[in-house]
């Protein structure tokens, strides 16, 4: 089994204090405690390193990636056995997809943390108009910060679109003059978990799906009542279907079908592609069609219906 090498990772696009904030930690003397760190650079900022600076500066190497292309396990592998690094520091260019470097890294490097930077000022127009590069970071990180936070921010707007995509980072707000405010704004779930039958209205699906898929606990014996676009294929068990919608997540292109298994003795009457207005009880168990446990449904009725306004669910 390899050695397991831990890669801090800093993502954001330019100006968002990236650099700073990684400056800072290597100046600190509780993050520098002998080990010997491989700090790779894959953009150039406004800000540059100051090595020197560095509270263990006999102990970091610095090399810098200057195109997506140059992001090779063989070249990363490469500088971590010449410097003998036992950590990587890594700042990441955010216009490279995340994707490019999970499949870079070399065996036995493991993200350990994955912090978001953006700045409050121009975080906005980068989600109108990158959405997808936004996207692709915020879905991975576990704390997003947002430098020169004012009282104009936004804290609510900008608290909806990360929710949206990561239910689970935190959130942090960072003011100029160093202040710190951690995001404790609650959601509510849009729909009743009380009730005696959970309504999902057609604008919730997409939240649905993703809170059904990552609490399933929370779920087991309750009956939904939901919408839901058929799938049928000779693949299933005898008996069974897929009731779920189409979800876009950023932009069309990413757009999925996310469906659920759902257990009918008229299952083989449908037809792929119809709607249905379906109420059954949720169960989490084992199912070979996820290949492991996941939320199964029992109908209790499924009824022909109308498709619903937007067909496509989104987050918003």
């Amino acid at each position: 089994m390899a050695e397991q090498i831990p890669v801090y990772l800093f993502t954001g696009f330019l100006e968002a204090g990236k650099t700073r904030f990684i400056q800072e930690t290597m100046q600190d003397p509780r993050f520098n405690e002998g080990d010997r760190t491989l700090l790779v650079v894959c953009e150039e900022g406004i800000e540059e390193f100051e090595p020197s600076d560095f509270a263990d500066k006999g102990n970091v190497y610095m090399k810098a990636l200057e195109r997506p292309e140059d992001l090779t396990s063989a070249k990363l592998a490469g500088w971590q056995k010449q410097c003998h690094a036992q950590r990587i520091v890594l700042e990441y260019n955010g216009m490279w997809p995340l994707q490019r470097l999970f499949e870079a890294l070399p065996r036995g490097w493991v993200i350990y943390q994955n912090f978001l930077f953006a700045d409050a000022g121009t975080f906005l127009n980068y989600n109108a108009n990158m959405r997808s590069l936004v996207v692709d970071k915020l879905q991975a990180c576990e704390l997003v910060v947002f430098n020169r936070t004012d009282a104009k921010t936004d804290k609510l707007a900008f608290h909806k679109i990360v929710r949206g995509l990561n239910r689970r980072c935190a959130i942090a707000f960072e003011w100029p003059d160093g202040h710190v405010e951690y995001d404790e704004i609650e959601d509510p779930l849009p729909f009743d978990l009380n009730a005696k039958v959970v309504e999902i209205a057609d604008a919730d699906f997409a939240i649905w799906y993703r809170d059904i898929v990552e609490e399933m606990d929370k779920y087991a014996g309750k009956v939904v009542r939901f919408t839901g676009l058929t799938a049928v294929s000779g693949r299933l068990p005898t008996g069974c279907f897929l009731a779920g919608r189409h979800v876009m997540t950023c932009c069309a292109e990413d757009i999925q079908f996310m469906g659920l298994i759902c257990r009918w003795p008229e299952a083989e009457a449908l037809k792929n592609g119809s709607w249905l207005r379906v109420t059954a009880r949720l169960a989490y168990k084992y199912h070979r069609m996820y290949g492991r446990r996941g939320p199964v449904l029992s109908a209790i009725s499924a009824q022909a219906a109308q498709a619903p306004a937007e067909p496509v669910a989104t987050f918003d």
